[in-house]
Protein backbone atom coordinates (compact mmCIF):
# COMPACT_ATOMS: atom_id res chain seq x y z
CA UNK A 1 0.00 0.00 0.00
CA UNK A 2 1.39 3.40 -1.00
CA UNK A 3 2.11 5.57 2.04
CA UNK A 4 0.18 8.84 1.94
CA UNK A 5 2.30 11.84 1.03
CA UNK A 6 2.56 14.82 3.35
CA UNK A 7 0.71 17.94 2.14
CA UNK A 8 4.03 19.60 1.24
CA UNK A 9 5.29 16.57 -0.66
CA UNK A 10 1.96 16.14 -2.44
CA UNK A 11 1.97 19.78 -3.48
CA UNK A 12 5.53 19.50 -4.81
CA UNK A 13 4.57 16.37 -6.75
CA UNK A 14 1.50 17.99 -8.32
CA UNK A 15 3.47 21.10 -9.30
CA UNK A 16 6.18 18.93 -10.84
CA UNK A 17 3.63 16.92 -12.80
CA UNK A 18 1.97 20.15 -13.90
CA UNK A 19 5.34 21.43 -15.14
CA UNK A 20 5.88 18.22 -17.09
CA UNK A 21 2.44 18.55 -18.66
CA UNK A 22 3.09 22.26 -19.32
CA UNK A 23 6.13 21.57 -21.48
CA UNK A 24 4.43 18.61 -23.14
CA UNK A 25 1.34 20.65 -24.03
CA UNK A 26 3.45 23.63 -25.06
CA UNK A 27 5.45 21.40 -27.41
CA UNK A 28 2.15 20.46 -29.06
CA UNK A 29 0.42 23.87 -28.90
CA UNK A 30 3.29 25.98 -30.22
CA UNK A 31 2.80 24.48 -33.68
CA UNK A 32 -0.65 26.06 -34.05
CA UNK A 33 0.15 29.80 -33.71
CA UNK A 34 3.29 29.23 -35.80
CA UNK A 35 1.10 27.91 -38.61
CA UNK A 36 1.45 30.95 -40.89
CA UNK A 37 5.25 30.93 -40.59
CA UNK A 38 5.62 27.19 -41.06
CA UNK A 39 3.27 27.08 -44.05
CA UNK A 40 5.33 29.83 -45.68
CA UNK A 41 8.78 28.47 -44.76
CA UNK A 42 8.01 24.89 -45.84
CA UNK A 43 5.68 25.98 -48.70
CA UNK A 44 2.87 23.64 -47.60
CA UNK A 45 -0.93 23.65 -47.90
CA UNK A 46 -3.58 23.73 -45.16
CA UNK A 47 -3.96 19.97 -45.45
CA UNK A 48 -0.20 19.41 -45.12
CA UNK A 49 -0.11 21.65 -42.07
CA UNK A 50 -3.00 19.64 -40.62
CA UNK A 51 -0.86 16.54 -41.12
CA UNK A 52 1.99 18.20 -39.18
CA UNK A 53 -0.41 18.78 -36.30
CA UNK A 54 -1.81 15.27 -36.61
CA UNK A 55 1.62 13.62 -36.75
CA UNK A 56 2.18 14.23 -33.05
CA UNK A 57 -1.28 13.06 -32.03
CA UNK A 58 -1.49 10.01 -34.29
CA UNK A 59 1.97 8.70 -33.37
CA UNK A 60 1.20 9.32 -29.68
CA UNK A 61 -2.03 7.40 -30.10
CA UNK A 62 -0.45 4.40 -31.82
CA UNK A 63 2.37 4.23 -29.26
CA UNK A 64 0.00 4.49 -26.32
CA UNK A 65 -2.10 1.63 -27.72
CA UNK A 66 0.89 -0.67 -27.31
CA UNK A 67 2.03 0.96 -24.06
CA UNK A 68 -1.41 0.54 -22.50
CA UNK A 69 -0.86 -3.22 -22.41
CA UNK A 70 2.48 -3.06 -20.62
CA UNK A 71 2.68 0.16 -18.57
CA UNK A 72 1.27 -1.47 -15.45
CA UNK A 73 4.27 -3.82 -15.38
CA UNK A 74 6.76 -1.06 -14.56
CA UNK A 75 7.53 1.58 -11.98
CA UNK A 76 5.63 4.70 -13.03
CA UNK A 77 8.57 6.91 -12.05
CA UNK A 78 10.96 5.11 -14.42
CA UNK A 79 8.49 5.27 -17.29
CA UNK A 80 7.99 9.01 -16.77
CA UNK A 81 11.71 9.80 -16.64
CA UNK A 82 12.52 7.80 -19.78
CA UNK A 83 9.58 9.06 -21.85
CA UNK A 84 10.10 12.67 -20.80
CA UNK A 85 13.79 12.53 -21.71
CA UNK A 86 12.80 11.18 -25.13
CA UNK A 87 10.40 14.09 -25.57
CA UNK A 88 13.24 16.55 -24.92
CA UNK A 89 15.35 14.97 -27.67
CA UNK A 90 12.41 15.02 -30.10
CA UNK A 91 11.66 18.69 -29.38
CA UNK A 92 15.27 19.59 -30.09
CA UNK A 93 15.00 17.65 -33.36
CA UNK A 94 12.01 19.79 -34.37
CA UNK A 95 14.16 22.91 -33.98
CA UNK A 96 16.77 21.46 -36.35
CA UNK A 97 14.37 20.20 -39.05
CA UNK A 98 15.43 21.66 -42.44
CA UNK A 99 12.28 20.71 -44.37
CA UNK A 100 8.68 19.55 -44.10
CA UNK A 101 9.49 15.82 -44.23
CA UNK A 102 12.05 15.90 -41.42
CA UNK A 103 9.77 18.13 -39.34
CA UNK A 104 7.04 15.52 -39.85
CA UNK A 105 9.37 12.78 -38.61
CA UNK A 106 10.42 14.87 -35.61
CA UNK A 107 6.77 15.50 -34.72
CA UNK A 108 6.10 11.76 -34.89
CA UNK A 109 9.03 11.18 -32.53
CA UNK A 110 7.70 13.83 -30.14
CA UNK A 111 4.29 12.17 -30.22
CA UNK A 112 5.74 8.77 -29.33
CA UNK A 113 7.35 10.03 -26.13
CA UNK A 114 4.84 12.80 -25.36
CA UNK A 115 1.88 10.44 -25.46
CA UNK A 116 3.44 8.06 -22.96
CA UNK A 117 4.58 10.91 -20.72
CA UNK A 118 1.12 12.48 -20.62
CA UNK A 119 -0.69 9.24 -19.83
CA UNK A 120 1.74 8.23 -17.09
CA UNK A 121 1.32 11.64 -15.41
CA UNK A 122 -2.42 11.05 -15.17
CA UNK A 123 -1.88 7.51 -13.89
CA UNK A 124 0.42 8.86 -11.15
CA UNK A 125 -2.28 11.32 -10.06
CA UNK A 126 -4.81 8.47 -9.96
CA UNK A 127 -2.47 6.31 -7.86
CA UNK A 128 -1.33 8.91 -5.36
CA UNK A 129 -4.35 11.19 -4.84
CA UNK A 130 -7.46 9.85 -3.01
CA UNK A 131 -10.76 9.94 -4.97
CA UNK A 132 -12.19 12.72 -2.78
CA UNK A 133 -9.45 15.13 -3.93
CA UNK A 134 -8.74 13.70 -7.37
CA UNK A 135 -10.83 16.20 -9.36
CA UNK A 136 -9.02 19.10 -7.68
CA UNK A 137 -5.66 17.43 -8.30
CA UNK A 138 -6.57 16.92 -11.96
CA UNK A 139 -7.46 20.61 -12.10
CA UNK A 140 -4.04 21.55 -10.72
CA UNK A 141 -2.14 19.33 -13.17
CA UNK A 142 -4.30 20.47 -16.06
CA UNK A 143 -3.54 24.10 -15.26
CA UNK A 144 -0.62 23.27 -17.55
CA UNK A 145 -2.91 24.03 -20.47
CA UNK A 146 -3.71 27.47 -19.06
CA UNK A 147 -0.07 28.25 -18.34
CA UNK A 148 0.91 27.12 -21.83
CA UNK A 149 -1.72 29.49 -23.23
CA UNK A 150 -1.16 32.49 -21.00
CA UNK A 151 2.65 32.36 -20.82
CA UNK A 152 4.14 29.71 -23.06
CA UNK A 153 2.43 30.37 -26.40
CA UNK A 154 2.68 34.20 -26.29
CA UNK A 155 6.32 33.90 -25.24
CA UNK A 156 6.90 31.41 -28.03
CA UNK A 157 5.32 33.79 -30.57
CA UNK A 158 7.46 36.66 -29.28
CA UNK A 159 10.60 34.53 -29.52
CA UNK A 160 9.67 33.40 -33.03
CA UNK A 161 9.03 37.00 -34.17
CA UNK A 162 12.33 38.26 -32.78
CA UNK A 163 14.52 35.29 -33.67
CA UNK A 164 13.12 32.46 -35.82
CA UNK A 165 10.48 29.73 -35.78
CA UNK A 166 13.17 27.34 -34.49
CA UNK A 167 13.80 29.31 -31.30
CA UNK A 168 10.57 28.31 -29.47
CA UNK A 169 11.41 24.61 -29.81
CA UNK A 170 14.92 25.21 -28.46
CA UNK A 171 13.43 27.13 -25.51
CA UNK A 172 10.93 24.36 -24.71
CA UNK A 173 13.70 21.74 -24.80
CA UNK A 174 15.85 23.84 -22.43
CA UNK A 175 13.03 24.35 -19.91
CA UNK A 176 12.18 20.64 -20.11
CA UNK A 177 15.69 19.72 -19.00
CA UNK A 178 15.07 21.60 -15.73
CA UNK A 179 11.67 19.93 -15.30
CA UNK A 180 13.26 16.51 -15.82
CA UNK A 181 15.48 17.19 -12.80
CA UNK A 182 12.42 18.00 -10.66
CA UNK A 183 10.72 14.81 -11.84
CA UNK A 184 13.75 12.84 -10.69
CA UNK A 185 13.65 14.60 -7.30
CA UNK A 186 9.92 14.62 -6.47
CA UNK A 187 8.16 11.76 -8.26
CA UNK A 188 8.11 8.77 -5.88
CA UNK A 189 8.70 5.16 -6.82
CA UNK A 190 5.30 3.64 -7.68
CA UNK A 191 5.19 -0.15 -7.94
CA UNK A 192 2.14 -1.12 -5.85
CA UNK A 193 0.04 -1.58 -8.98
CA UNK A 194 2.38 -4.21 -10.48
CA UNK A 195 0.82 -7.66 -10.57
CA UNK A 196 2.88 -10.70 -9.66
CA UNK A 197 1.95 -12.44 -12.93
CA UNK A 198 1.93 -10.48 -16.15
CA UNK A 199 -0.62 -11.02 -18.88
CA UNK A 200 0.54 -11.28 -22.46
CA UNK A 201 -0.37 -8.50 -24.89
CA UNK A 202 -3.57 -10.13 -26.14
CA UNK A 203 -4.79 -11.02 -22.64
CA UNK A 204 -4.09 -7.49 -21.46
CA UNK A 205 -6.18 -5.96 -24.24
CA UNK A 206 -8.94 -8.51 -23.66
CA UNK A 207 -9.13 -7.58 -19.97
CA UNK A 208 -9.03 -3.87 -20.80
CA UNK A 209 -11.62 -3.86 -23.59
CA UNK A 210 -14.01 -6.51 -22.24
CA UNK A 211 -15.14 -4.01 -19.61
CA UNK A 212 -18.01 -1.97 -21.09
CA UNK A 213 -17.40 0.85 -18.61
CA UNK A 214 -13.91 1.31 -20.01
CA UNK A 215 -15.33 1.43 -23.54
CA UNK A 216 -17.88 4.12 -22.72
CA UNK A 217 -15.15 6.17 -21.01
CA UNK A 218 -12.86 5.84 -24.04
CA UNK A 219 -15.70 6.78 -26.39
CA UNK A 220 -16.40 9.92 -24.35
CA UNK A 221 -12.76 11.00 -24.45
CA UNK A 222 -12.56 10.36 -28.19
CA UNK A 223 -15.63 12.46 -28.93
CA UNK A 224 -14.53 15.31 -26.65
CA UNK A 225 -11.15 15.48 -28.41
CA UNK A 226 -12.62 15.02 -31.89
CA UNK A 227 -15.04 17.90 -31.36
CA UNK A 228 -12.45 20.20 -29.80
CA UNK A 229 -9.55 19.68 -32.18
CA UNK A 230 -11.57 20.15 -35.33
CA UNK A 231 -11.52 23.87 -34.47
CA UNK A 232 -8.59 24.47 -32.08
CA UNK A 233 -5.60 24.13 -34.49
CA UNK A 234 -7.08 26.59 -36.97
CA UNK A 235 -8.09 29.41 -34.63
CA UNK A 236 -4.81 31.30 -35.16
CA UNK A 237 -4.70 31.10 -38.98
CA UNK A 238 -8.42 31.94 -39.26
CA UNK A 239 -8.03 34.99 -37.01
CA UNK A 240 -5.24 36.28 -39.24
CA UNK A 241 -6.53 35.34 -42.69
CA UNK A 242 -10.29 35.56 -42.11
CA UNK A 243 -10.93 37.88 -39.14
CA UNK A 244 -8.20 40.37 -40.07
CA UNK A 245 -6.06 40.29 -36.92
CA UNK A 246 -2.33 40.91 -37.22
CA UNK A 247 0.34 38.46 -36.05
CA UNK A 248 1.24 40.91 -33.27
CA UNK A 249 -2.33 40.70 -31.92
CA UNK A 250 -2.40 36.90 -31.67
CA UNK A 251 -0.57 36.75 -28.31
CA UNK A 252 -3.42 38.75 -26.72
CA UNK A 253 -5.87 35.97 -27.67
CA UNK A 254 -3.78 33.35 -25.87
CA UNK A 255 -2.97 35.65 -22.95
CA UNK A 256 -6.63 36.35 -22.21
CA UNK A 257 -7.78 32.79 -22.82
CA UNK A 258 -5.03 31.36 -20.65
CA UNK A 259 -5.61 33.91 -17.88
CA UNK A 260 -9.32 33.06 -17.74
CA UNK A 261 -8.63 29.34 -17.55
CA UNK A 262 -6.16 29.92 -14.72
CA UNK A 263 -9.15 31.17 -12.75
CA UNK A 264 -11.81 28.79 -14.01
CA UNK A 265 -9.93 25.48 -14.11
CA UNK A 266 -9.46 25.21 -10.31
CA UNK A 267 -13.14 26.12 -9.95
CA UNK A 268 -14.14 23.42 -12.44
CA UNK A 269 -11.93 20.95 -10.54
CA UNK A 270 -13.71 21.70 -7.25
CA UNK A 271 -17.13 21.42 -8.91
CA UNK A 272 -16.07 18.08 -10.41
CA UNK A 273 -15.28 16.76 -6.92
CA UNK A 274 -18.72 17.73 -5.62
CA UNK A 275 -20.99 16.59 -8.45
CA UNK A 276 -21.28 13.59 -10.79
CA UNK A 277 -18.58 13.81 -13.45
CA UNK A 278 -20.96 13.24 -16.40
CA UNK A 279 -23.21 16.07 -15.17
CA UNK A 280 -20.33 18.56 -14.98
CA UNK A 281 -19.03 17.43 -18.36
CA UNK A 282 -22.44 17.77 -20.00
CA UNK A 283 -22.98 21.28 -18.67
CA UNK A 284 -19.59 22.36 -20.02
CA UNK A 285 -20.15 20.65 -23.37
CA UNK A 286 -23.55 22.35 -23.77
CA UNK A 287 -22.02 25.72 -22.90
CA UNK A 288 -19.17 25.16 -25.39
CA UNK A 289 -21.53 24.99 -28.38
CA UNK A 290 -21.88 28.78 -28.54
CA UNK A 291 -18.16 29.69 -28.69
CA UNK A 292 -17.48 26.83 -31.12
CA UNK A 293 -19.99 28.29 -33.59
CA UNK A 294 -18.81 31.86 -33.05
CA UNK A 295 -15.09 31.14 -33.39
CA UNK A 296 -15.60 29.18 -36.61
CA UNK A 297 -17.48 32.08 -38.25
CA UNK A 298 -14.31 34.24 -38.19
CA UNK A 299 -16.28 37.49 -38.31
CA UNK A 300 -14.29 40.69 -38.91
CA UNK A 301 -15.54 42.51 -35.81
CA UNK A 302 -12.29 43.71 -34.29
CA UNK A 303 -9.96 42.62 -31.50
CA UNK A 304 -12.42 43.18 -28.62
CA UNK A 305 -14.98 40.80 -30.13
CA UNK A 306 -12.33 38.18 -30.92
CA UNK A 307 -11.05 38.38 -27.34
CA UNK A 308 -14.57 37.81 -25.98
CA UNK A 309 -15.21 34.80 -28.22
CA UNK A 310 -11.76 33.32 -27.60
CA UNK A 311 -12.20 33.76 -23.85
CA UNK A 312 -15.48 31.82 -23.88
CA UNK A 313 -13.89 29.18 -26.11
CA UNK A 314 -10.90 28.66 -23.83
CA UNK A 315 -13.02 28.45 -20.68
CA UNK A 316 -15.69 26.03 -21.86
CA UNK A 317 -13.93 23.95 -24.53
CA UNK A 318 -10.72 23.39 -22.57
CA UNK A 319 -12.65 23.09 -19.28
CA UNK A 320 -14.35 19.92 -20.56
CA UNK A 321 -11.10 17.97 -20.22
CA UNK A 322 -11.09 18.18 -16.39
CA UNK A 323 -14.33 16.27 -15.66
CA UNK A 324 -13.61 14.01 -18.63
CA UNK A 325 -10.19 13.01 -17.23
CA UNK A 326 -11.57 12.58 -13.71
CA UNK A 327 -14.39 10.44 -15.10
CA UNK A 328 -11.98 8.14 -16.99
CA UNK A 329 -9.71 7.85 -13.94
CA UNK A 330 -12.67 6.81 -11.79
CA UNK A 331 -14.00 4.30 -14.35
CA UNK A 332 -11.43 1.60 -13.48
CA UNK A 333 -9.76 -0.20 -10.59
CA UNK A 334 -6.15 0.69 -9.58
CA UNK A 335 -4.82 -2.52 -11.21
CA UNK A 336 -6.06 -1.29 -14.56
CA UNK A 337 -5.43 2.42 -14.12
CA UNK A 338 -2.09 2.59 -15.94
CA UNK A 339 -3.49 0.68 -18.90
CA UNK A 340 -6.73 2.64 -18.91
CA UNK A 341 -4.98 6.03 -18.78
CA UNK A 342 -2.49 5.01 -21.45
CA UNK A 343 -5.20 3.61 -23.71
CA UNK A 344 -7.27 6.72 -23.04
CA UNK A 345 -4.27 8.85 -23.99
CA UNK A 346 -4.11 6.88 -27.23
CA UNK A 347 -7.80 7.43 -27.85
CA UNK A 348 -7.52 11.17 -27.12
CA UNK A 349 -4.48 11.57 -29.34
CA UNK A 350 -6.10 9.64 -32.15
CA UNK A 351 -9.20 11.79 -31.74
CA UNK A 352 -7.26 15.06 -31.91
CA UNK A 353 -5.09 13.80 -34.77
CA UNK A 354 -8.03 12.64 -36.85
CA UNK A 355 -9.87 15.89 -36.09
CA UNK A 356 -7.01 18.17 -37.17
CA UNK A 357 -6.39 16.17 -40.34
CA UNK A 358 -10.10 15.88 -41.17
CA UNK A 359 -10.71 19.61 -40.68
CA UNK A 360 -7.57 20.44 -42.67
CA UNK A 361 -8.90 18.60 -45.70
CA UNK A 362 -12.44 20.01 -45.35
CA UNK A 363 -11.03 23.52 -45.60
CA UNK A 364 -9.25 25.16 -48.50
CA UNK A 365 -7.59 28.52 -49.07
CA UNK A 366 -8.94 31.00 -51.61
CA UNK A 367 -6.88 33.38 -53.74
CA UNK A 368 -6.84 35.96 -50.95
CA UNK A 369 -5.48 33.40 -48.48
CA UNK A 370 -8.72 33.09 -46.50
CA UNK A 371 -9.71 29.74 -44.99
CA UNK A 372 -12.86 28.48 -46.70
CA UNK A 373 -15.41 26.19 -44.97
CA UNK A 374 -14.14 26.77 -41.43
CA UNK A 375 -17.79 27.34 -40.51
CA UNK A 376 -18.60 23.80 -41.72
CA UNK A 377 -15.94 22.50 -39.36
CA UNK A 378 -17.62 24.33 -36.47
CA UNK A 379 -21.03 22.84 -37.24
CA UNK A 380 -19.61 19.32 -37.43
CA UNK A 381 -17.85 19.91 -34.11
CA UNK A 382 -21.18 20.84 -32.50
CA UNK A 383 -22.87 17.67 -33.75
CA UNK A 384 -20.05 15.53 -32.34
CA UNK A 385 -20.28 17.42 -29.02
CA UNK A 386 -24.00 16.59 -28.67
CA UNK A 387 -23.29 12.90 -29.34
CA UNK A 388 -20.56 13.01 -26.68
CA UNK A 389 -23.03 14.42 -24.16
CA UNK A 390 -25.20 11.31 -24.49
CA UNK A 391 -22.25 8.89 -24.35
CA UNK A 392 -20.87 10.47 -21.14
CA UNK A 393 -23.94 9.39 -19.16
CA UNK A 394 -23.07 5.74 -19.79
CA UNK A 395 -19.87 5.87 -17.69
CA UNK A 396 -20.08 4.60 -14.08
CA UNK A 397 -17.64 5.54 -11.27
CA UNK A 398 -15.67 2.55 -9.86
CA UNK A 399 -12.96 4.16 -7.73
Amino acid sequence: MLQALSPTRERALLLTLMAAQFTNILDFMIMMPLSAQLMKVFDISTGQFGLLISAYSLSAGVTALVASAILDRYDRRQVLLISYAGLIVATAACAMAPNHLLMLLARCMAGVFGGISSSIVMAIVGDVIPPARRGRAMGVVMLAFSLASVAGVPAGLWIADHFSWRAPFISVAAVSCVVLLFCWLYVPKLVEHIAAKHEDLLQSYRGLLSNSNHLWAFATSFLVMLAGFMTIPYIAPSLVSNAGLSHSQLPYIYLLGGALTLITRPLIGRITDRHPHPLVLNVLMAASLVPIVLVSQSLQLGLAYQLLVAGLFFVFVSGRFIPCSAMVTASCTPQYRGRVMSFNSAVMNLGSGIAAMWAGYIMTSDEAGRLVHYDWVGYISCVITVIGMWVAWRVRPIS
